[in-house]
């Protein structure tokens, strides 16, 4: 397995699993597996799970990536960033996408169906950071 692939599963890992607990824990005991009612808007408790979990990883994933994973990349930091911002609301809105429709039209127990729906996730997002945040870019010549 090339070193790269290893720190992105065993950071990657980390990251989905901190996120699995945040949203298990959010979805539980936080907001008691009910709608959570803003006053102005109600959210479903398991996408109100997802937005406080996304909301705590999100940043994580960011500098993990950046000095752990991709490390050799030579890419200006914002540029990345906003990369990988733009990956992160397309994992998003993946994420927020499978997991009603496994929730609310397939029926299946919210945190069984997150567990179907970050396996998806994880696997593009792998190949959209490498390919596309994080790509190594040819140095242009200095003459």
């Amino acid at each position: 397995m090339p070193l790269q692939t290893f720190r992105y599963a065993a950071s990657g890992g980390g990251n989905v699993l901190l996120g699995f607990i945040i949203y298990v824990v959010s979805f539980k005991y936080i907001f008691l597996e009910k709608d959570f009612d803003f006053g102005f808007y109600a959210m479903k408790g398991h996408v109100a799970a997802l937005a406080v979990s996304f909301f705590v990883t999100f940043p994580i994933g960011f500098f993990m990536s950046k000095y752990v994973v991709f490390s050799d990349s030579n890419m200006k930091g914002r540029i990345q960033l906003f990369r990988y911002f733009m990956i992160a609301m397309f994992n998003l809105a993946l994420n927020y996408i499978l997991l009603k429709t496994f929730v609310e039209v397939l029926k299946l127990y919210p945190v069984i169906a997150q567990v179907f729906t970050t396996v998806i996730v994880v696997v593009f997002s792998y190949l959209a950071q490498r390919n596309f945040s994080f790509r190594i870019t040819e140095e242009e010549p200095t003459d």
